[in-house]
């Protein structure tokens, strides 16, 4: 190689240089194999029919999931290029929440479509301005296929939760997690604010026991732990005064490391005394507003609270919840509508929270508090998770998670869109006949990049075990002849009108999955080499 790349220089300088461009046709060649391998991995998990994935960690944990970001996530992934994918379907899971293997089988196709116009000799930028003028004008096609949507309409929201959750190993509960994923977002709508969802205000338990079925929406507040039985304290109060203390009911200790040396027995009486003095003033000073719920965030300085100022609160018909954690603290006070209170000497009435009943539930194999009637309510609620084993119960939630923002994704953007590989193969065939209308290389580019868009129908029927080649092509002849919703019906294993089939996505998951995929690829593509720093 070295004896091609110093060819002899003519003694005219007109003569052409040799330049040798092998090495980064390698490393684009290797890149765009390593990112398709990892396409190729995720690939017969898309779809309704599609498979799950058992990963097995070296720690000996198990996770079956069909989830194209959890599978990518938990992937060791070496390869800097590969590892450009997983976040495409992290970024893909932030944007929209659902479409996370879709968007990884997108860009797997424009990759497999790339190599093959880098290997005839295309230039790489030219392919890539291609698919960046591709990936506008797509969006631009699904803008015209989106069906606007009204929020009050309940039924269609609940629909494209359904065929959210359908790919999921828990699809066959989808007729209760569908409607409780709705209600649950609509419940923390904003009306100042109605077209910004957060998440963090849905609250998801995963309780051990029962099934799937047993799955709950909780106007309220559940906190996965027991009550403080230790000295025979109240497990159930009514009409709860709830307090919400970051400060620790326990005696003090000095700033310093030091001990304290007693040499006689009055001195120690005199601790003793003093350390019940001490908590006693504290239990009547939260007597004293009325407050009969404590809720106890967890301390890491010194015990949050003794068996001694259990007892005393215990005495005073105090119902105590304690290590409760740093991060859930904004949670619960917005829930409560109260205020987190950090020192004893701020206690005062007008920071607690009001609810008709607090008590402690037995579910399965443990206890549960419950919380309910809360009085001035924040905007927030409780999704209780039940499954029968660890597995389902994760892949649950993860299910939840992405019904959840289906529906978010619809409160952004309300416009609905056919499901089934419908818009797909509309975009295919609108943007092929767009690449006839242009010249040159980008005309050619185009009409590559158009087909690769395929790739979406054609795993869907072939991994529901259907002639693929047979379903993709009748299902070109349908659009052609003008019937834009039609897609595949994966359980009729025929093409059907998907929008009588209720199989709808939001417009924001197809819009943010092409536009993620194309910039992805794009990127893949401006690399020439890989310097490897020390």
């Amino acid at each position: 190689m070295a004896a091609a790349a110093a060819v002899p220089r003519a003694s005219s300088s007109k003569t052409e240089s040799y330049v040798d461009t092998k090495r980064r046709d390698d490393v684009r060649q290797a890149n765009i194999i390593a990112a398709r391998a990892v396409a190729d991995a995720v690939r017969t998990s898309l779809g309704p029919k599609g498979m799950d994935k058992m990963i097995a960690s070296a720690n000996g944990e198990v996770i079956i999931t069909n989830d194209g970001a959890t599978i990518l996530n938990k992937m060791e992934v070496i390869q800097p290029a590969a590892k450009m994918l997983v976040d495409l379907s992290r970024s893909q899971d932030a944007a929209a929440g659902d479409g996370t293997t879709t968007v990884v089988v997108l860009a797997g196709s424009l990759l497999k479509r790339s190599l093959s116009l880098l290997s005839a000799g295309v230039h790489p930028t030219a392919v890539s301005d291609a698919l960046h003028r591709l990936s506008i004008r797509a969006v631009d096609v699904l803008h015209g296929m989106a069906i606007p949507l009204d929020l009050s309409n309940r039924d269609a929201l609940v629909k494209s939760a359904a065929t959210s959750l359908n790919s999921k190993v828990v699809s066959q509960y989808s007729s209760l997690l569908a409607p409780l994923a709705v209600d649950a977002v609509l419940s923390v709508v904003d009306p100042a604010q109605p077209d910004i969802v957060d998440l963090r205000d849905v609250k998801i338990v995963k309780k051990l026991g029962g099934t799937v079925d047993d799955t709950e929406l909780i106007k309220g507040l559940v906190f996965d732990k027991k009550v403080s039985h230790s000295a025979g304290g109240p497990t159930r109060v009514e009409n709860a005064k709830i307090a919400v203390i970051q400060f620790q009911i326990s005696p003090p200790k000095t700033d310093i490391e030091q001990s304290i040396v007693v040499s006689d027995y009055t001195q120690m009486d005199r601790i003793l005394r003093e350390e019940r003095n001490y908590i006693l003033g504290m239990v009547k000073k939260i007597k004293a507003t009325g407050c009969n719920v404590l809720l106890i965030q967890k301390s890491i300085l010194r015990d949050a609270v003794t068996d001694l100022s259990l007892h005393y609160l215990a005495k005073a018909k105090i119902l105590v919840v304690k290590d409760v954690e740093r991060d859930e603290i904004e949670f619960i006070t917005k829930t409560l509508n109260c205020l987190p209170i950090a020192n004893i000497e701020h206690f005062r009435e007008d920071k607690l929270g009001f609810a008709s009943c607090v008590e402690e539930v037995s579910i399965g194999d443990g206890k549960i508090v419950k919380i309910t009637g809360i009085k001035d309510m924040g905007r927030t609620t409780t999704v209780l998770v039940r499954g029968s084993n660890q597995l389902v119960l994760d892949e649950a939630e993860r299910s939840l998670h992405d019904a959840l923002c289906v529906v978010r994704c619809l409160v952004n953007k309300k416009f609905l869109i056919a499901g089934g590989g419908a818009p797909e193969i509309e975009m295919s065939r609108q943007l092929g006949a767009w690449a006839k209308e242009l010249q040159g290389m980008e005309s050619y580019c185009i009409k590559e990049f158009a087909e690769a868009l395929e790739v979406v129908p054609y795993t869907l029927a072939e991994n529901a075990g259907l002639n693929s080649i047979a379903i993709v092509t009748e299902l070109r002849n349908r659009h052609a002849q003008g019937e834009i919703n039609a897609g595949i019906n994966v359980r009729k294993g025929q093409i059907t009108n998907i929008l009588e089939e209720n199989i709808v996505q939001p417009l924001l998951v197809s819009t943010s999955a092409i536009t993620l995929a194309a910039e992805c690829v794009r990127m893949i593509l401006k690399i020439d080499d890989i310097v490897t720093v020390r």
